[in-house]
């Protein structure tokens, strides 16, 4: 988006000027070198979260695989690393930077890497390459649990996620006030208060909120609009989004074999269903003596319904949520393995997650490339300040002040708040005029993409009367022409980007 200040174009420049003045200190320059490097990189996401707030099951679920998770033999900490490589492999990183393959097992659908006798003090990170498309642009980063403690204590893991990503999903149970307080410590130094555009808050285990119903993930994303509107939350990050994630991975993975063996339990009188799920235990001890009379029981074993050892396998697989759901889905229409699998991922909230991540993360990574090479540049000047360096970061307050990307971001987050008194189309259009469906031309002015630049110049112009009207409307609340300057900037940066491409020809 062209804007005051190109961040593809500015944050390299000041990268550029930071090392000829810390051109003599080989750490400094070294960490500059990396984040310019990382420019011509894929986007790095971090999923972190507590303990057992479910960060492999969510991140196999949106790999669409089970490649995670990788567990040294103490279970201790690991920071692991899931990027996109030519075939299945895994690299081991000591502290001091040896490194050594690691053997891995592939299965249909699945890779398990093999720490062997390795402990976590013995390795401080491994790299898992898998070739999928979805880790093509972006690389996801497994960081080790967030302990409970105080923020400062907090703040070596902070750092971390702060140096080694560029946007980062928080799981959280319920959006307890220590997972708030972790948020917080994200928020350091100019860089992370001018710009805190680079979080999505995840609740995990949305299906426990509404308590296993199977209308459990209504409650959670009404909870989660709520959430989203607390003053305490929306300053830290662009939404909230609740996702069932072992739903979610479970839809994502389903084989006919499970398919068959839903399909008979789904088969079994109602009320006896319904009584062996109302805990694990009895779901697996239940003796069910009541026979399906259709072919889906036939097809699973002989005629036979699921015997524990396999109730114990989909229990496993799908939770007990999961599986009121699954059943719940076949006797009312899912019909085949696809049917039920492409609805279990729509109703456990991945979509929408998947598409937040797109919105925010992944359409918007130049900029987010940009903010983690500010926030490297201006720790690198804190730590070692010298004559110049003020004036460094001078620019990267100037920088953060005149970069309209990260108020299209800040808007977009703003937009999804119901309090904004805004005009329902307005809205719409507002939404589409800052990125949010997408951030090319066409679509930000709802054309086709094969649309020529004459019709995107007569769309944006519209465009820009209307918005001028807005932003200049006295009868306007000051929130509200706050809004329309923003979408003005942006069919300013339209037109010029539009104009600018003529002049090339």
């Amino acid at each position: 988006m062209t804007g005051v200040a190109r961040l593809d174009e500015s944050v390299p420049a000041l990268l550029a000027e930071a090392l000829a003045l810390y051109r003599d200190d080989p750490r400094a320059t070294e960490r500059l070198r990396h984040y310019l490097d990382r420019f011509h990189e894929p986007l790095r996401i971090a999923v972190a979260g507590p303990w057992r707030a479910g960060k492999s099951t969510l991140l196999n679920a949106i790999l669409g695989e089970e490649v995670a998770p990788v567990e040294p033999a103490d279970g201790g900490p690991l920071h692991t690393w899931y990027e996109d490589g030519p075939e299945p492999g895994a690299t081991a990183y000591s502290a001091e930077g040896s490194a050594w393959e690691l053997p891995v097992i592939r299965s249909t659908g699945a890779l398990r890497v093999e720490l062997g006798g390795w402990r976590s003090t013995q390795v401080s990170e491994v790299v898992v390459r898998w070739p999928t498309r979805v880790l093509r642009h972006t690389t996801l980063m497994e960081m080790p649990a967030v302990a409970p403690t105080a923020p400062d204590e907090d703040q070596p893991t902070a750092m971390k996620i702060i140096r080694d990503a560029d946007a980062v999903l928080y799981l959280t149970r319920d959006g307890r006030e220590t997972d708030l307080r972790f948020l917080r410590a994200l928020r350091e130094g100019a860089v992370g208060r001018s710009a805190p555009v680079n979080v999505l808050l995840v609740l995990a285990r949305a299906d426990e909120l509404g308590g296993g119903r199977v209308d459990a993930l209504v409650t959670a994303k009404q909870l989660a609009r709520r959430q989203y509107q607390e003053p305490g939350v929306r300053p830290l990050c662009m939404g909230v989004v609740p996702v069932a994630g072992l739903v979610a991975l479970a839809g994502r993975v389903l084989g006919e074999a499970e398919y068959a063996a839903l399909a008979a339990l789904a088969e079994l009188p109602r009320d006896e269903l319904t009584a062996a799920l109302l805990s694990a235990d009895r779901f697996v001890n239940t003796a069910f003596t009541a026979r399906g009379g259709s072919h889906a029981a036939a097809d699973y074993s002989d005629s036979t319904l699921p015997d524990a050892a396999v109730r114990r396998a989909l229990l496993d697989r799908f939770g007990v949520f999961g599986l009121r759901l699954a059943t719940t889905l076949i006797r009312t229409g899912a019909g085949n393995r696809a049917g039920l699998a492409a609805e279990l991922v729509r109703r456990s909230g991945l979509t929408e997650l998947r598409e937040s991540m797109a919105r925010y993360f992944t359409d918007r990574r130049e900029v987010l490339k940009a903010r983690s090479a500010l926030a490297a540049l201006e720790r690198v000047v804190h730590s070692d300040p010298r004559p110049g360096s003020a004036d460094l970061l001078s620019r990267v307050e100037q920088v953060l002040a005149s970069a309209h990307d990260f108020r299209e971001l800040r808007l977009l987050a703003t937009l999804r708040d119901p309090k904004t008194r805004i005009d329902r189309e307005l809205s719409a259009e507002a939404h589409r005029l800052v990125g949010g469906n997408g951030t090319s031309l066409a679509v930000r002015l709802e054309l086709d993409q094969d649309t020529d630049g004459g019709q995107l110049w007569e769309a944006g112009v519209d465009a820009l009367y209307r918005w001028q009207a807005q932003a200049d409307d006295p009868l306007l609340r000051p929130d509200q022409r706050r809004i329309a300057r923003v979408v003005l900037r942006s069919v300013e940066g339209m037109l010029a980007e539009l104009r600018g491409g003529w002049s090339l020809h």
